[in-house]
């Protein structure tokens, strides 16, 4: 996941939307490694590798994920075409464009 892409998930946190959360969304890239959200009252930190213990864990390329926070991307048709595969609370995944609104 390039510093860029990084740079824009902290811009675009809604804290509000975070208000109340405790959870890590883990984050498995095809094509650049693995990264972690965590999301705490109101709070983000984004961390490198991996989390012992991830609320849900999301596997995709990058790309899948810009194109989902873009809008380019329906995140269920990408999770039924395999393009996104999740394991843990899957239904936590549907938070991340409230948590990250397209401005």
């Amino acid at each position: 996941m390039s510093t860029s892409t990084l740079d824009k998930l902290q811009e675009r946190f809604d804290p509000q939307a975070a208000k109340g959360m405790d959870d890590v969304f883990q984050f498995h890239f095809s094509d650049n490694g693995s990264h972690y959200l965590v999301v705490k009252d109101g709070t983000l930190s984004i961390e490198e590798g991996e989390h012992d213990d991830p609320s849900v864990s999301l596997s995709m390329s990058s790309e899948t994920l810009k194109g989902i926070m873009t809008g380019e991307v329906n995140g269920m048709t990408a999770f039924m075409t395999g393009k996104l595969k999740a394991t843990g609370n899957v239904m936590l995944a549907t938070k991340l464009t409230s948590l990250f609104p397209n401005r």
